[in-house]
Protein backbone atom coordinates (compact mmCIF):
# COMPACT_ATOMS: atom_id res chain seq x y z
CA UNK A 1 0.00 0.00 0.00
CA UNK A 2 1.11 3.75 -0.37
CA UNK A 3 -0.55 5.02 2.06
CA UNK A 4 2.05 7.97 3.94
CA UNK A 5 2.08 7.58 7.71
CA UNK A 6 4.45 9.09 10.80
CA UNK A 7 4.53 6.24 12.74
CA UNK A 8 6.45 2.89 12.59
CA UNK A 9 3.04 1.16 13.49
CA UNK A 10 0.89 1.96 10.43
CA UNK A 11 0.26 0.31 6.42
CA UNK A 12 3.75 -1.56 5.06
CA UNK A 13 5.14 1.34 3.13
CA UNK A 14 3.41 4.11 5.05
CA UNK A 15 3.17 6.32 7.93
CA UNK A 16 0.01 7.26 10.05
CA UNK A 17 0.37 10.28 12.11
CA UNK A 18 -1.36 9.27 16.11
CA UNK A 19 -1.56 11.54 19.05
CA UNK A 20 -4.07 11.01 22.09
CA UNK A 21 -5.86 13.74 23.52
CA UNK A 22 -7.73 11.04 26.26
CA UNK A 23 -7.00 7.96 27.58
CA UNK A 24 -9.88 6.51 25.19
CA UNK A 25 -9.43 8.65 22.50
CA UNK A 26 -7.03 8.15 19.26
CA UNK A 27 -6.76 10.61 16.72
CA UNK A 28 -5.47 9.21 13.52
CA UNK A 29 -4.18 11.10 10.11
CA UNK A 30 -3.83 8.72 7.54
CA UNK A 31 -2.48 9.96 4.37
CA UNK A 32 -2.82 8.35 0.66
CA UNK A 33 -0.27 8.81 -2.52
CA UNK A 34 -2.34 9.13 -4.70
CA UNK A 35 -4.74 11.50 -5.18
CA UNK A 36 -7.19 10.03 -7.53
CA UNK A 37 -7.80 7.11 -5.29
CA UNK A 38 -8.15 8.98 -2.21
CA UNK A 39 -11.21 10.81 -3.60
CA UNK A 40 -12.18 7.44 -4.92
CA UNK A 41 -11.51 5.80 -1.48
CA UNK A 42 -13.74 8.55 0.62
CA UNK A 43 -16.53 8.58 -1.85
CA UNK A 44 -18.83 10.86 -3.57
CA UNK A 45 -19.02 13.58 -0.67
CA UNK A 46 -17.47 11.22 1.59
CA UNK A 47 -20.13 8.77 1.54
CA UNK A 48 -17.97 5.82 2.28
CA UNK A 49 -16.52 7.92 5.16
CA UNK A 50 -19.98 8.36 6.79
CA UNK A 51 -20.36 4.89 6.44
CA UNK A 52 -17.23 4.56 8.59
CA UNK A 53 -18.59 6.88 10.77
CA UNK A 54 -22.28 5.61 11.36
CA UNK A 55 -20.28 1.79 11.75
CA UNK A 56 -17.73 2.32 14.17
CA UNK A 57 -18.73 5.48 15.90
CA UNK A 58 -15.97 7.56 15.24
CA UNK A 59 -15.55 10.76 13.21
CA UNK A 60 -13.76 10.97 9.79
CA UNK A 61 -12.69 14.23 8.24
CA UNK A 62 -11.13 14.12 4.35
CA UNK A 63 -8.98 16.94 3.62
CA UNK A 64 -7.16 16.39 -0.17
CA UNK A 65 -5.49 13.13 -0.32
CA UNK A 66 -5.31 12.54 3.91
CA UNK A 67 -8.19 11.66 6.31
CA UNK A 68 -8.15 12.25 9.93
CA UNK A 69 -10.22 9.82 12.58
CA UNK A 70 -11.21 10.86 15.91
CA UNK A 71 -12.41 7.91 18.36
CA UNK A 72 -11.70 4.94 20.57
CA UNK A 73 -8.48 3.73 19.70
CA UNK A 74 -10.19 0.22 18.75
CA UNK A 75 -12.59 1.79 16.35
CA UNK A 76 -9.74 3.79 14.54
CA UNK A 77 -7.67 0.97 14.25
CA UNK A 78 -10.92 -0.66 12.89
CA UNK A 79 -10.81 2.58 10.51
CA UNK A 80 -7.37 2.11 9.43
CA UNK A 81 -7.65 -1.26 8.55
CA UNK A 82 -10.78 -1.29 6.65
CA UNK A 83 -9.30 2.15 4.52
CA UNK A 84 -5.95 0.48 4.38
CA UNK A 85 -8.01 -2.55 2.69
CA UNK A 86 -10.00 -0.82 0.37
CA UNK A 87 -7.36 1.50 -0.92
CA UNK A 88 -5.53 -1.99 -1.91
CA UNK A 89 -8.42 -2.87 -3.72
CA UNK A 90 -8.63 0.26 -5.30
CA UNK A 91 -4.99 -0.03 -6.24
CA UNK A 92 -5.64 -3.64 -7.97
CA UNK A 93 -7.67 -1.88 -10.47
CA UNK A 94 -10.85 -3.00 -8.76
CA UNK A 95 -14.29 -0.29 -8.07
CA UNK A 96 -15.65 -0.25 -4.57
CA UNK A 97 -19.40 1.03 -3.37
CA UNK A 98 -21.00 1.39 -0.24
CA UNK A 99 -21.75 -2.41 -0.03
CA UNK A 100 -17.44 -3.17 -0.30
CA UNK A 101 -17.25 -0.36 2.49
CA UNK A 102 -19.70 -2.28 4.79
CA UNK A 103 -18.36 -5.77 4.24
CA UNK A 104 -14.49 -4.12 4.75
CA UNK A 105 -15.54 -2.86 7.85
CA UNK A 106 -16.86 -6.24 8.89
CA UNK A 107 -13.76 -7.61 7.82
CA UNK A 108 -11.78 -5.27 10.09
CA UNK A 109 -13.94 -5.91 13.17
CA UNK A 110 -13.18 -9.90 12.82
CA UNK A 111 -9.06 -9.13 12.15
CA UNK A 112 -8.13 -11.20 14.73
CA UNK A 113 -9.82 -14.31 13.94
CA UNK A 114 -9.31 -14.24 10.55
CA UNK A 115 -7.74 -17.18 8.97
CA UNK A 116 -4.12 -17.05 6.74
CA UNK A 117 -4.97 -17.99 3.23
CA UNK A 118 -2.15 -20.93 2.01
CA UNK A 119 -0.47 -17.68 -0.16
CA UNK A 120 1.82 -14.98 1.16
CA UNK A 121 0.21 -12.36 3.05
CA UNK A 122 2.05 -9.01 4.56
CA UNK A 123 2.12 -9.10 8.34
CA UNK A 124 -0.19 -6.25 9.58
CA UNK A 125 -2.24 -5.71 6.88
CA UNK A 126 -5.81 -7.14 6.80
CA UNK A 127 -6.13 -9.33 3.73
CA UNK A 128 -9.53 -10.39 1.94
CA UNK A 129 -10.08 -14.12 0.29
CA UNK A 130 -11.43 -13.43 -3.12
CA UNK A 131 -12.16 -15.76 -5.78
CA UNK A 132 -10.85 -14.67 -10.00
CA UNK A 133 -12.11 -15.89 -12.81
CA UNK A 134 -11.69 -14.37 -16.19
CA UNK A 135 -14.84 -12.91 -16.38
CA UNK A 136 -14.22 -11.51 -12.89
CA UNK A 137 -12.97 -10.91 -9.03
CA UNK A 138 -15.26 -11.61 -6.14
CA UNK A 139 -14.04 -10.53 -2.88
CA UNK A 140 -15.65 -11.72 0.53
CA UNK A 141 -17.47 -9.19 2.05
CA UNK A 142 -17.82 -10.64 5.72
CA UNK A 143 -15.89 -12.60 7.86
CA UNK A 144 -17.83 -15.50 7.10
CA UNK A 145 -17.43 -15.92 3.25
CA UNK A 146 -14.03 -14.72 4.13
CA UNK A 147 -13.51 -17.90 6.10
CA UNK A 148 -15.79 -19.98 2.90
CA UNK A 149 -13.47 -19.08 0.46
CA UNK A 150 -10.34 -19.67 2.54
CA UNK A 151 -11.88 -23.12 3.46
CA UNK A 152 -12.54 -24.10 -0.17
CA UNK A 153 -9.12 -24.02 -0.55
CA UNK A 154 -8.02 -25.76 1.93
CA UNK A 155 -10.52 -28.87 2.41
CA UNK A 156 -11.97 -31.52 -0.28
CA UNK A 157 -15.60 -31.17 1.32
CA UNK A 158 -16.84 -27.89 2.55
CA UNK A 159 -20.13 -27.42 3.93
CA UNK A 160 -21.78 -23.93 3.71
CA UNK A 161 -25.00 -23.66 6.15
CA UNK A 162 -26.96 -20.69 6.39
CA UNK A 163 -30.11 -18.59 5.32
CA UNK A 164 -30.73 -17.25 1.85
CA UNK A 165 -28.22 -14.50 0.76
CA UNK A 166 -25.11 -14.90 2.33
CA UNK A 167 -23.62 -15.71 -1.24
CA UNK A 168 -23.04 -19.75 -0.51
CA UNK A 169 -24.25 -21.23 -3.91
CA UNK A 170 -22.83 -17.68 -5.41
CA UNK A 171 -19.15 -18.22 -4.05
CA UNK A 172 -19.18 -22.24 -4.52
CA UNK A 173 -19.71 -21.46 -8.23
CA UNK A 174 -17.52 -18.65 -8.46
CA UNK A 175 -14.98 -20.66 -6.73
CA UNK A 176 -15.56 -24.19 -9.15
CA UNK A 177 -15.72 -21.74 -12.13
CA UNK A 178 -12.07 -20.89 -10.77
CA UNK A 179 -10.33 -24.32 -10.35
CA UNK A 180 -12.28 -25.46 -13.54
CA UNK A 181 -9.84 -22.45 -15.83
CA UNK A 182 -7.14 -22.83 -13.91
CA UNK A 183 -7.08 -26.81 -15.29
CA UNK A 184 -7.31 -28.24 -11.36
CA UNK A 185 -9.89 -30.15 -12.22
CA UNK A 186 -11.29 -31.50 -15.22
CA UNK A 187 -14.93 -31.26 -14.70
CA UNK A 188 -17.56 -29.25 -12.63
CA UNK A 189 -20.51 -30.47 -11.61
CA UNK A 190 -23.48 -28.83 -10.16
CA UNK A 191 -26.60 -30.68 -8.67
CA UNK A 192 -30.13 -29.99 -6.79
CA UNK A 193 -32.34 -31.80 -5.29
CA UNK A 194 -35.42 -31.57 -7.09
CA UNK A 195 -37.91 -31.97 -4.31
CA UNK A 196 -40.74 -30.02 -5.87
CA UNK A 197 -41.12 -33.15 -8.53
CA UNK A 198 -40.82 -35.39 -6.16
CA UNK A 199 -38.10 -36.74 -8.26
CA UNK A 200 -40.26 -37.64 -10.94
CA UNK A 201 -38.84 -35.81 -13.50
CA UNK A 202 -40.63 -38.22 -15.95
CA UNK A 203 -44.27 -36.35 -15.33
CA UNK A 204 -43.19 -33.26 -16.78
CA UNK A 205 -43.00 -32.15 -20.23
CA UNK A 206 -39.66 -31.74 -22.62
CA UNK A 207 -36.31 -33.68 -22.39
CA UNK A 208 -34.46 -34.44 -19.52
CA UNK A 209 -32.57 -30.88 -20.12
CA UNK A 210 -35.93 -29.07 -20.10
CA UNK A 211 -37.51 -30.95 -17.10
CA UNK A 212 -34.73 -30.09 -14.49
CA UNK A 213 -33.89 -26.84 -15.97
CA UNK A 214 -35.93 -25.16 -13.32
CA UNK A 215 -34.89 -26.66 -10.26
CA UNK A 216 -31.11 -25.66 -11.26
CA UNK A 217 -32.04 -22.28 -12.71
CA UNK A 218 -29.81 -20.35 -9.71
CA UNK A 219 -26.79 -22.64 -10.34
CA UNK A 220 -27.11 -21.62 -14.29
CA UNK A 221 -26.79 -17.89 -13.24
CA UNK A 222 -24.12 -17.95 -10.77
CA UNK A 223 -22.39 -19.90 -13.84
CA UNK A 224 -22.81 -17.73 -16.58
CA UNK A 225 -21.46 -14.68 -14.25
CA UNK A 226 -18.38 -16.43 -13.86
CA UNK A 227 -17.95 -17.64 -17.22
CA UNK A 228 -18.40 -16.43 -20.58
CA UNK A 229 -21.47 -17.74 -21.98
CA UNK A 230 -20.01 -19.24 -25.19
CA UNK A 231 -17.44 -21.55 -22.49
CA UNK A 232 -20.03 -22.24 -20.56
CA UNK A 233 -22.39 -23.87 -23.59
CA UNK A 234 -19.12 -25.19 -25.18
CA UNK A 235 -18.80 -27.20 -21.34
CA UNK A 236 -22.28 -28.26 -21.20
CA UNK A 237 -22.19 -29.53 -24.83
CA UNK A 238 -18.43 -31.15 -24.20
CA UNK A 239 -19.71 -32.43 -20.89
CA UNK A 240 -16.90 -30.42 -19.00
CA UNK A 241 -19.65 -28.72 -17.40
CA UNK A 242 -22.60 -30.83 -15.81
CA UNK A 243 -25.72 -29.89 -14.34
CA UNK A 244 -28.05 -32.55 -13.18
CA UNK A 245 -30.70 -33.53 -10.06
CA UNK A 246 -29.31 -35.43 -7.13
CA UNK A 247 -31.16 -38.59 -8.51
CA UNK A 248 -28.63 -38.89 -11.66
CA UNK A 249 -25.47 -38.93 -8.63
CA UNK A 250 -26.67 -42.32 -7.72
CA UNK A 251 -23.65 -45.44 -8.54
CA UNK A 252 -21.11 -42.82 -9.64
CA UNK A 253 -17.70 -42.07 -8.39
CA UNK A 254 -16.60 -38.40 -9.30
CA UNK A 255 -13.40 -37.96 -9.35
CA UNK A 256 -10.85 -35.06 -10.99
CA UNK A 257 -14.42 -32.82 -10.40
CA UNK A 258 -15.98 -30.09 -8.49
CA UNK A 259 -18.97 -31.14 -7.37
CA UNK A 260 -21.32 -28.98 -6.03
CA UNK A 261 -24.60 -29.81 -4.13
CA UNK A 262 -26.99 -27.24 -3.83
CA UNK A 263 -30.70 -26.94 -1.67
CA UNK A 264 -28.76 -29.73 0.42
CA UNK A 265 -31.63 -29.23 3.16
CA UNK A 266 -33.73 -31.44 0.87
CA UNK A 267 -31.90 -34.40 0.77
CA UNK A 268 -32.98 -36.76 2.80
CA UNK A 269 -30.49 -38.99 4.74
CA UNK A 270 -29.57 -41.44 2.26
CA UNK A 271 -29.49 -39.36 -0.56
CA UNK A 272 -26.81 -37.18 1.61
CA UNK A 273 -24.59 -40.11 1.99
CA UNK A 274 -25.38 -41.23 -1.03
CA UNK A 275 -23.82 -37.99 -2.62
CA UNK A 276 -21.06 -37.79 -0.29
CA UNK A 277 -19.63 -41.00 -1.26
CA UNK A 278 -19.16 -40.22 -4.61
CA UNK A 279 -16.46 -38.34 -3.54
CA UNK A 280 -13.36 -39.58 -6.05
CA UNK A 281 -9.24 -39.18 -6.38
CA UNK A 282 -8.65 -35.34 -7.01
CA UNK A 283 -12.11 -34.40 -6.41
CA UNK A 284 -13.81 -31.50 -4.12
CA UNK A 285 -17.50 -31.42 -2.66
CA UNK A 286 -19.46 -28.19 -1.73
CA UNK A 287 -22.65 -28.63 0.07
CA UNK A 288 -24.46 -25.73 0.66
CA UNK A 289 -28.23 -25.27 1.74
CA UNK A 290 -30.06 -23.72 4.64
CA UNK A 291 -31.64 -25.76 7.37
CA UNK A 292 -34.62 -23.27 8.07
CA UNK A 293 -36.21 -23.77 4.57
CA UNK A 294 -36.92 -27.66 4.62
CA UNK A 295 -39.44 -28.50 1.70
CA UNK A 296 -39.31 -32.17 2.52
CA UNK A 297 -42.37 -34.28 3.60
CA UNK A 298 -43.34 -33.86 7.38
CA UNK A 299 -41.08 -35.98 9.61
CA UNK A 300 -38.64 -36.95 7.14
CA UNK A 301 -34.57 -36.16 8.55
CA UNK A 302 -32.70 -33.60 6.35
CA UNK A 303 -30.08 -34.81 4.99
CA UNK A 304 -28.08 -31.66 5.92
CA UNK A 305 -28.94 -31.70 9.26
CA UNK A 306 -28.08 -34.79 10.24
CA UNK A 307 -24.41 -34.62 8.31
CA UNK A 308 -23.51 -31.50 10.09
CA UNK A 309 -23.88 -33.42 13.15
CA UNK A 310 -22.65 -36.64 12.26
CA UNK A 311 -19.10 -34.60 10.46
CA UNK A 312 -18.80 -32.19 12.52
CA UNK A 313 -15.22 -33.59 14.29
CA UNK A 314 -14.41 -35.24 10.90
CA UNK A 315 -10.81 -34.56 9.91
CA UNK A 316 -10.80 -33.09 6.33
CA UNK A 317 -14.61 -31.74 6.42
CA UNK A 318 -14.79 -28.10 7.05
CA UNK A 319 -18.48 -26.33 8.28
CA UNK A 320 -19.32 -22.77 7.66
CA UNK A 321 -21.96 -21.34 9.56
CA UNK A 322 -23.25 -18.18 8.01
CA UNK A 323 -25.99 -15.96 9.81
CA UNK A 324 -28.61 -13.09 8.78
CA UNK A 325 -25.73 -10.57 9.71
CA UNK A 326 -23.62 -12.14 6.87
CA UNK A 327 -26.67 -11.49 4.23
CA UNK A 328 -25.23 -9.78 1.25
CA UNK A 329 -28.68 -8.57 -0.37
CA UNK A 330 -30.92 -5.75 0.51
CA UNK A 331 -30.24 -4.64 4.11
CA UNK A 332 -34.11 -5.66 4.62
CA UNK A 333 -33.11 -9.18 3.91
CA UNK A 334 -31.43 -9.84 7.07
CA UNK A 335 -34.20 -8.33 8.97
CA UNK A 336 -37.19 -10.74 7.29
CA UNK A 337 -34.88 -13.36 7.99
CA UNK A 338 -34.21 -12.08 11.82
CA UNK A 339 -38.18 -11.81 12.19
CA UNK A 340 -39.21 -15.38 10.83
CA UNK A 341 -36.39 -16.73 13.41
CA UNK A 342 -37.29 -14.93 16.64
CA UNK A 343 -41.50 -15.51 15.69
CA UNK A 344 -43.00 -18.06 18.07
CA UNK A 345 -43.25 -21.32 16.58
CA UNK A 346 -47.09 -21.31 17.28
CA UNK A 347 -47.53 -17.98 15.82
CA UNK A 348 -51.15 -17.93 13.75
CA UNK A 349 -52.63 -15.32 11.27
CA UNK A 350 -54.92 -12.64 13.15
CA UNK A 351 -56.66 -11.29 10.21
CA UNK A 352 -59.35 -13.27 10.35
CA UNK A 353 -61.98 -11.87 12.16
CA UNK A 354 -60.95 -8.37 10.97
CA UNK A 355 -62.80 -8.26 7.99
CA UNK A 356 -66.35 -7.80 9.39
CA UNK A 357 -68.17 -11.19 8.36
CA UNK A 358 -69.48 -13.79 10.96
CA UNK A 359 -67.56 -16.61 11.85
CA UNK A 360 -67.32 -18.57 14.89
Amino acid sequence: MNARSTTPHGPAGGRVSEMSHASDIAHVVIGFDDNRLASELFGQFDQNLAILEQKLGIEAVARGNQVTIRGKPDACAQARLTLDLLYMRLQQGHEIGPADVEGAVRMAEAADEQLSLPSFEPKGRLAMAQISTRRRTIMARNPAQDAYIRAMDRAELVFGIGPAGTGKTYLAVAYAAALIERGDVSRLILSRPAVEAGERLGFLPGDMKEKVDPYLRPLYDALYDMMPPDKVERGLTSGMIEVAPLAFMRGRTLANAVVILDEAQNTTSMQMKMFLTRLGEGSRMIVTGDPTQVDLPPGQISGLGEASELLRDVPGIVQIKFTDVDVVRHPLVGRIIRAYDSAPRNIVPSARGRTGGGGA
